[in-house]
């Protein structure tokens, strides 16, 4: 099999068709040219070119293999450069997931930026539950993904970005919607609308948790996904506790407020598993603790 210099060396001679021209392009001495064309002409077993004492000229065979060894010698040179970049970081795919109330907050502007900075790279984003998280970045589906600490496993690295308060999504009918601040007291005996436990165990519970700490517990009417619930309370079914950043998401009939005094605090983290150590994830990370 011929290896990739006779290619550099044969496409030197077919373009120069000079023996002495070529040798000194390719930086060797021409009795070493001639020695290497003869072992390629061996290897495939035909004649590439005719030499006479006048002039150097193609056969029909080394026509056609000038078109073939420049197109290895291009896709030789594509695979280095492929791989320099994936060894930086800057080209190949990144599985990125994501909680949903993770989508209106950060995660865009980390997305735009990567993007910006690493154009060859193909992102495959996925809004995930939290109970789905982890089994998607065991199982390779997604490299990294933001998700609602705490994360009780050893294989997975997780570090915290943001910490956001709680806000109340009231209809803007609501009495409350003239207040200022709302107090979690306030709303006992609200119809609640929030998310189902096996979907955002750590907001489900964050959410028990300020209520009971109130004084009394929530009177869950309906359950939703994260859109829906705002959709719900706009349409005057009943209110809700959501993180900040669902302010970003606003609907006609919905007014978000700050809770009154201390309340709990939400932390936003972004985890990996421990052993990846890729450049493509190094990448996507320091561009997460830029913008965070």
């Amino acid at each position: 099999m011929p290896e990739l210099r006779h290619f550099r060396y044969f496409v030197a001679l077919a373009e120069t068709l000079h023996f002495r021209r070529a040798a000194e392009r390719l930086s060797i001495a021409q009795p070493a040219l001639s020695q290497q064309l003869q072992q390629l002409e061996r290897e495939l077993g035909v004649r590439l070119v005719e030499r006479t004492q006048r002039r150097v000229a193609l056969t029909d065979a080394g026509v056609v293999f000038l078109e073939r060894a420049r197109a290895t010698l291009a896709e030789a040179s594509e695979a280095v450069r492929l791989t320099r970049l994936a060894g930086r970081g800057e080209v190949g795919h990144l599985g990125v997931g994501a909680v949903t109330s993770a989508l209106y907050g950060i995660f865009p502007e980390v997305v735009r930026v990567f993007r910006e900075r690493h154009r060859d790279v193909h992102l495959t984003l996925h809004e995930l539950s939290g109970t789905e998280q982890t089994r998607a970045l065991r199982s390779g589906r997604i490299q990294v993904s933001f998700l609602r600490p705490p994360v009780d496993e050893t294989d997975i690295e997780v570090r915290t970005i943001e910490r956001e308060p709680w806000v109340v999504a009231l209809p803007t009918a609501h009495p409350f919607a003239r207040k200022a601040r709302v107090s979690v007291k306030s709303l006992e005996g609200e119809p609640f609308v929030t998310f189902p436990r096996e979907l955002a165990p750590v907001l489900y519970d964050q959410l028990i948790s300020m209520c009971q700490h109130a004084g009394f517990s929530p009177k869950i009417v309906q359950e939703a996904q994260m859109q829906t619930i705002i959709s719900l309370v706009a349409a005057g079914i009943g209110i809700a506790l959501v993180p900040a950043t669902l302010q970003n998401l606003s609907r006609n009939g919905l007014i978000y407020k700050p809770l009154a005094g201390s309340t709990l605090k939400l932390d936003l983290a972004v985890a990996w598993r421990r052993e990846d150590r890729s450049p493509l994830l190094k990448a996507f990370l320091e561009v997460v603790r830029e913008v965070t």
